[in-house]
């Protein structure tokens, strides 16, 4: 007999802008204070967990598992197993549901899941061409005549300096920003569209912090330097759509993608605790959801980038068999304003519908009284691998709380790829 995964329980630190309060705090850092906080106000024994899985985008170069990291800071049991996934921004969803998936095939029945990133900690990458000179002197036993032929191979000097990263396709040099503008243009989302939502969303966050929405999940995190963190940093609650109307375009002359409207970069980890149902109950906790379905599909990244949620959302809804109409919640990470208005004008088309999905109607119109109703990405912040985990939490809490029944999540990420899932109350 097959077990059920719930959720029962999320925590997450405070989400800052990157170089600011975190950073001395590199991903593994952020993702012990997370699932240390997590233990901690569940009171669940350390040598309980079984296994993590965690996600991760800017992975540390020596030690890029950080699930196994996380068990050995904390000092869980040393055989509690794990391992880290990497799905661009989608990588906190795809490591909570393949915890899920290994409790519901008999795998463990207590887990964490979640992820974390830094971005103020990412490694400035050295031109290759330093780093072939370079490795034969570092990793051998160079003679003399060695290093008179790196430096030959050096010359001429100009490209040696370390090149700004930039979140941008591999394939196609494309940044992100820009794929925003061109969705944007294709699905006829507007600035002023752009700057409502952003608006909304800024408003929403401060609204739920102001409320206590968010006590449930948010750590208070003191950094190494003793300054003591409690609420997510990046909220704006005064801000207008008027003051976000008169901030200047990034990605574009004349376009519509401004710092406003987007994503800031962005610090932080979040953890959720899983177990098999009967466990939990066992054990006396009270499991808050469980999923239905999930689904993760690609795009061509030539096409739209981000336009994948509008792919996997119905492929999820399908596989719960289900539709739009009977979600309670929707949940879109907020890469950017045009991107999440983009895949809520696609839902809605009947073209999108015919020559995507292969229906003949549209999936339908998101009520924006259900979209995003604690804010997203755009005033939260997006840790990479920390924002499915985030959405996880957020809405298992709030189906909890409010006595609704599924949740429909929907998250873009780099490559191409679209991931969801369909969470239902337990």
């Amino acid at each position: 007999m097959s077990k059920r995964a719930v959720i029962v329980a999320g925590a997450r630190t405070p989400f800052v802008r990157a170089f600011t309060d975190y950073t001395r705090m590199d991903s593994i850092d952020l993702a012990d204070t997370a699932v240390r906080g997590l233990l901690e106000r569940t009171g669940l024994p350390k040598t309980d967990v079984q296994a993590i899985v965690w996600g991760g985008v800017i992975l540390p170069s020596a030690a890029p598992n950080i699930a196994r990291e996380i068990a050995l800071d904390l000092q869980l049991d040393p055989g509690c197993e794990g391992y880290t996934v990497t799905r661009a921004c989608a990588s906190g969803l795809q490591a909570v549901v393949s915890a899920a998936a290994a409790i519901e095939r008999g795998e463990y029945d207590i887990m964490i899941a979640g992820g974390s990133d830094s971005t103020s900690n990412a490694e400035v990458k050295l031109p290759q061409k330093v780093v072939h000179a370079a490795a034969p002197l570092a990793l051998g036993k160079p003679k003399a005549k060695d290093y008179l032929s790196a430096a030959a191979q050096l010359a001429p000097f100009i490209d040696l300096v370390p090149r700004r990263p930039k979140i941008e396709e591999r394939t196609t040099g494309e940044v992100m920003g820009e794929s925003a503008e061109k969705m944007a243009g294709i699905h006829g989302v507007s600035r002023a569209a752009q700057d409502e939502f952003a608006a909304r969303s800024h408003h929403r966050a401060a609204a739920a912090i102001e409320s206590g929405r968010f006590d449930d999940e948010v750590l208070s995190v003191t950094t190494p330097e003793g300054k003591r963190i409690v609420r997510d940093g990046l909220v704006r609650p005064g801000t207008s759509i008027e003051k976000l109307a008169s901030l200047a375009p990034v990605f574009a002359k004349n376009g519509t993608v401004t710092a406003g409207n987007a994503s800031p970069l962005t610090d932080g980890a979040s953890a959720v605790l899983l177990m098999s149902e009967d466990k939990a109950r066992a054990l006396g906790y009270t499991p808050l959801a469980a999923f239905r379905s999930w689904s993760f599909v690609s795009v061509d990244p030539r096409d739209q980038v981000l336009i994948g949620p509008a792919i996997s959302m119905p492929r999820a809804l399908d596989k719960a068999g289900m539709s739009l109409a009977d979600i309670d919640f929707v949940d879109i990470h907020e890469a950017f304003a045009a991107q999440t208005l983009s895949v809520v004008e696609a839902l809605a088309s009947d073209d999108w519908a015919k020559t995507r999905l292969d229906r003949d109607t549209a999936v339908g119109r998101i009520d924006p009284d259900k979209l995003n109703v604690h804010g997203g990405s755009v005033s939260l912040g997006h840790p990479f691998g920390a924002t499915g985990a985030r959405m996880v939490t957020t809405m298992a809490n709030e189906l909890h709380r409010t006595g609704k029944s599924t949740a429909l999540l929907g998250i873009c990420a780099a490559g191409g790829i679209g991931a969801s899932a369909v969470l239902e109350r337990v």
